[in-house]
């Protein structure tokens, strides 16, 4: 027997799995399509990683049954995750909203340190092997890949999938986990792309991308969740932190609603202008508060030349709806290529919360983005990564 588990999938489930099944003694092999380990984690933050975030919870995961996350997270907390890094000198600092990034380090860094542990423990990377067929003979998994042209065969008692999902194939991404998944009967929840960004097209589509390159602070919302952070348009639609937030919860067809200006109320800063200054425009208020790029191509939607003292009740009620509720109905979004991860995958019914072995196969275990489940932006997905590596190992 090579080894006591074979891991397929080197990112960043897959590491750290390898990495806590090296601290308590265990022997695997990680086997990663790619040409190196952790190639989501260098791109991610922009290559600066952000890899937690203080305020994780349950709530802030899309999966059919969130208290399947409490137990995992109990296990591994995000107290856990700060203090591994620490440990090898990898300190965080909040950025916004909980989102911890390495100080003065950044996701190279944190891939180096993964392959450095690997190495110490004596677990192995084997790159560009392109995993085929897995056959369970009641005791062992024999898993059949083909690496540099050469057809090779590994054989363990246990086997863990921590391949990923569907986002960016460029990187690698595969549906690997999700065949082998149905393969064997396992339920799937419905895929789409998630945290990512919205298209405009038809009558809407050129005020659009006049307006590319404009970041607004807004609150989006939709009847499922609400988020407050940036919007980015761009020439094909929406983008920026909050559009991707809400994008994990938004359906094709549906509409979603922008608050332009969460933090003020516009019919109050006018009525306020009016006992100061009656003779102000419109477009002058606007100007305090958007870009002069954008106030402008909301002369599309509203009497910017009119001072607010001429103001009717009827353009007051118009001016409030498009600045605190201004609706958008997206085409689309712009598909696995640019969302950053996967909505739905394998049903967390078919695992046991406690260990993530599948219930109606002994000694397999799935771990990371290939479940229905899915974090918010902001560190919340690399958590899940970390804990699940760690629940896992711990069964191996």
């Amino acid at each position: 027997m090579e080894a006591d588990a074979i891991i397929i999938g080197a990112g960043a489930c897959g590491l750290m799995c390898a990495v806590q099944a090296g601290y308590l003694g265990k022997k695997v092999i990680l086997l990663e399509k790619g040409a190196q380990p952790g190639a989501k984690i260098l791109i991610s933050g922009g290559g600066r990683c952000n890899y937690t975030n203080l305020s994780v919870q349950p709530a802030q995961f899309i999966t059919e049954n969130p208290h399947f996350l409490k137990s995992a997270f109990s296990q591994w907390t995000v107290e856990d995750t700060i203090s591994f890094f620490e440990t090898y000198d990898i300190q965080g600092e909040e950025k916004t909203l909980g989102q911890l990034f390495p100080v003065e380090k950044n996701a190279k860094d944190i891939v180096k340190l993964f392959k450095t542990l690997c190495n110490d423990f004596g677990q192995e990377i084997y790159c560009n092997a392109e995993v085929g067929e897995i056959h369970h003979t009641g005791k062992t998994y024999q898993v059949h890949y083909e690496q540099n042209g050469h057809k090779k065969v590994l054989e363990a008692p246990k086997l863990v999938i921590t391949t990923g999902g569907l986002p960016i194939p460029k990187m690698g991404a595969t549906d690997f986990a999700l065949r082998y998944a149905r393969k064997l009967g396992l339920q799937i929840a419905k895929t789409a792309p998630a945290l990512v960004p919205l298209t405009i097209t038809g009558k809407d589509e050129e005020w659009f991308a006049s307006l590319s390159g404009n970041a607004v602070f807004a609150e989006v919302s939709n009847d499922n969740a609400s988020f407050e952070e940036n919007i980015l348009f761009t020439h094909w639609g929406l983008s920026g932190p909050a559009i991707l937030q809400i994008s994990s919860y938004w359906k094709a067809g549906e509409t979603i609603q922008i608050n332009l200006l969460p933090q003020h109320d516009i019919s109050s800063l006018i009525n306020a202008e009016r006992m100061h200054q009656g003779k102000t425009l419109l477009s002058t208020l606007m100007h305090r508060y958007f870009t002069r790029k954008f106030t402008d191509a909301m002369g599309k939607y509203l009497p910017l030349h009119q001072t607010v003292a001429t103001l009717t009740k009827a353009e007051m009620e118009e001016i409030h709806q498009r600045i605190h509720e201004f609706r958008v109905k997206p085409a689309g979004d712009k598909g696995y290529d640019k969302a950053e991860v996967m909505r739905g995958g394998i049903s967390t019914a078919e695992l046991s919360s406690k260990t993530l072995e599948c219930k109606k196969q002994p000694g397999l275990y799935f771990g990371g983005e290939c479940l229905d489940i899915t974090g918010w932006l902001g560190g919340y997905n690399f958590q899940w990564a970390w804990a699940s590596g760690f629940v896992i190992a711990q069964q191996l």
